[in-house]
């Protein structure tokens, strides 16, 4: 065995040190052979512990999941004096996972702290009381044996593991070694379809659970969910389009899309080519009152349409609908501003980065919540110009990929109640995040092969955002704060189709050589090959909705705010019809910036676009948002108008703050489980505070 050779854990530092440069360097042990040995620097987990030969894990397995190495006995630090509990410390090729007790053999769900996929590991260090702290990489050599291993995460976690010496040298060792490399490999393997998948595999019973919220989640992979949608908006004047089925027309746009009635798809064809990565303008929103939100890319910088291809244009963007407003993503942090906020903010909450009296001063220093008030102030004038003035307001991006999903989802926060309901968010996302083609895996960095430059975690932003409109307006939701650290916290899992893929065009293709014999679909659950019910290319990955996968029943049941609505919101009932519009005629064209409206020509203009009465300033004297809304500042009902001044916009503590020792504690708390933990943690700062108090 590794240990033969190595009296207890200082015999083994020693022989780690001694070893040098030698064959001992990786940390090998005497008498050391087999397939649980260490590999050569650069060896992938797989190879070495032998998987797909590996053991199943001690608890519900992902598909084709194995073991690649173990710490019977390893203990797990809790922070600010909580002690620590003994477990065993798995390193599996999908995630890091703790099973409290020493000989887990209960095969239930593990609880989410418990676990961390391995793409969202940012940070590995392994300490001991003869060494320096190391930080581990996939090439690293570590020379000593680790009495601790610190987790860094991406969803600002901080997970701690202990080695006690009774024994463990070997095990710490190796499991040190394979998460470093692990990590690495499944960073490797993230776009690929071999490897993540194994034919047959079981699915345990838990998974098979469907919540009502799933079965009533759109996915919008399928015409009729397009269609079911639009019919509940109300949208007259509006169709699906099966122009981009086959996504010969826009690669990263999904295969149905809402266009005017009168256009033709012969005719929308002409459109394409004049906006940037041919991402047209189509429907995402239609307020009761008659206003329409749409989104599109930036007009093509070398477009010069024809006579014919203008017709189509200004039937596609203004088609009699009234005046149209355009609201660009210029003042919006780019994607630079947010990833290197978004560090920032990951680097001060880790313990003992600043000192508490400067912690405020950093934390503004961030600029994280300045990013979030921006988002939430210009979501807020898009709504109220939709609930208070019948036109057109078209999002504006250069890609159309990032910042209009979060703007576009926000406004149907603000505005729709429907969108605040459990299954209509979850239907929100598939729509205008995952169907609309964001990047996630470039954005969240969940693949090694990816530029650091294209890393900009633009959906944890938007996330932030909705927590500050359900901490204000906690009423008005149908979920809480547990399901928002849930999505959070999977949106780092590669094992669910809504974070892996970056355009509904790449989710297709990746199910075409898949083995698996079964498919997930929230509306029957686990079916059988030609089970589809109308999706063409079934994704073998379930999307993150399964939430039975990972999380008990009741865990769930506190995704739901029993404070919120009822339900899920049926047809929008007509509201009060907007005001006309006193700016002109249908065929003006204004710019939303800053609050006012100005004149604006489209690119194929010749002439100066006519000045309408109420240029530059249509709040008048009633301020930004009160003339947005027209003559009444009270917002329409179901409009939520958030507050975005200093002291209103405030740090996520449950989310940021979980590295922190005396912040850490279970994500789904007031649990009975989170509740006991806090209960055991008072109790033992309770007898520690009497023993230090004089008699």
């Amino acid at each position: 065995m590794a240990g033969q050779g190595c009296q207890g854990r200082a015999g083994c530092r020693s022989a780690g040190r001694d070893a040098g440069a030698g064959p001992g360097a990786r940390g090998s042990f005497p008498g050391r052979s087999g397939p649980g040995a260490p590999g050569p620097p650069g060896q992938s987990p797989c190879a070495m512990s032998g998987a797909p030969g590996g053991r199943r894990p001690p608890f519900p397995a992902l598909p084709g999941e194995r073991v690649l190495e173990e710490a019977a006995g390893a203990r797990r630090r809790r922070g600010n004096g909580g002690g620590s509990v003994p477990g065993t410390l798995l390193c599996t090729n999908r995630r890091l996972a703790f099973v409290p007790g020493q000989a887990p053999g209960s095969r239930g769900l593990l609880r989410p702290e418990d676990e961390v996929a391995l793409p969202c590991i940012h940070k590995l260090v392994a300490a001991s009381s003869f060494s320096k702290p190391k930080v581990l990489t996939a090439a690293s050599t570590l020379k000593f044996i680790p009495e601790e291993l610190a987790v860094f995460c991406r969803d600002f976690r901080l997970l701690r593991f202990s080695f006690p010496e009774n024994g463990l040298a070997p095990q710490a060792f190796r499991v040190a070694n394979a998460i470093a490399q692990a990590r690495e490999a499944a960073a490797r393997l993230g776009d690929a379809a071999d490897g993540w998948a194994s034919p047959g595999e079981a699915v345990p019973e838990e998974e098979e659970e469907e919540d009502e919220g799933s079965s009533t989640t759109l996915l919008f992979e399928s015409l009729r969910d397009w269609e079911e949608e639009l019919q509940r908006l109300g949208a007259a004047g509006w169709r699906v389009s099966a122009v981009n089925e086959r996504f010969d027309m826009a690669p990263s746009l999904p295969q149905y899309l809402w266009v005017p009635s009168g256009l033709l798809d012969h005719d929308l064809k002409r459109t394409f080519g004049h906006f940037q990565e041919r991402r047209v303008p189509r429907l995402c929103w239609h307020h009761p009152g008659g206003g329409h939100l749409l989104r599109a890319a930036s007009f093509h910088p070398a477009s010069e349409p024809g006579s014919e291809d203008v017709r189509c244009l200004e039937e596609l963007l203004l088609g009699g609908r009234g005046p149209c407003v355009l609201a660009d993503t210029a003042e919006l942090p780019t994607l630079a501003d947010i990833q290197l906020a978004h560090l920032r903010l990951r680097a001060l909450c880790l313990p003992g980065a600043v000192a508490e009296e400067k912690w405020l001063s950093a934390l503004e220093g961030t600029r994280w919540l300045d990013h979030v008030r921006s988002c939430l102030r210009k979501a807020a004038e898009v709504a109220s110009l939709l609930a208070g003035k019948r036109c057109s307001v078209i999002l504006q991006e250069p890609s159309d990929r990032d910042l209009n999903c979060l703007l576009a989802s926000l406004v149907q926060l603000l505005g729709d109640p429907h969108a605040r309901s459990l299954p209509g968010f979850q239907s929100l996302v598939q729509r205008e995040w995952v169907a609309a083609g964001h990047p996630f895996p470039r954005r969240l960095g969940l693949l090694c092969q990816d530029s650091p430059r294209e890393e900009a975690p633009v959906f944890l932003l938007f996330l932030d955002c909705t927590w500050q409109l359900l901490w204000q307006f906690p009423a008005h939701f149908g979920f809480t704060e547990a399901f928002l650290l849930a999505l959070h916290d999977s949106s780092f899992s590669p094992d669910c189709s809504t974070f892996r893929f970056s355009c509904q065009r790449q989710r297709g293709r990746s199910s075409l050589p898949r083995l698996p014999s079964q498919t997930y679909r929230p509306m029957g659950g686990w079916q059988e090959p030609g089970g589809h019910r109308g999706h063409p290319n079934p994704c073998s990955f379930p999307p993150v909705w399964a939430w039975g996968r990972r999380y008990s029943r009741q865990q769930r049941e506190q995704f739901r705010n029993p404070a919120g609505p009822p339900g899920p919101a049926g047809p929008p009932t007509p509201s009060t019809p907007a005001e006309p519009c006193p700016w002109g005629e249908p065929r003006l064209v204004l710019a939303l910036a800053k609050g006012s409206l100005c004149p604006h020509s489209l690119p194929w203009w010749s002439r100066p676009p006519q000045r309408p009465p109420l240029w530059g300033s249509p709040s008048g004297s009633q301020g930004t948002l009160g003339g947005l809304l027209g003559t009444s500042c009270q917002p329409p009902p179901g409009l939520l108008l958030p507050c975005t001044a200093g002291p209103c916009v405030r740090l996520w503590h449950r989310c940021y703050l979980r590295g922190l020792p005396q912040e850490q504690r279970g994500r789904l708390a007031p649990s009975l489980a989170g509740l006991t933990e806090e209960l055991q943690l008072l109790q033992e700062r309770l007898r520690a505070w009497n023993l230090r108090r004089p008699h």
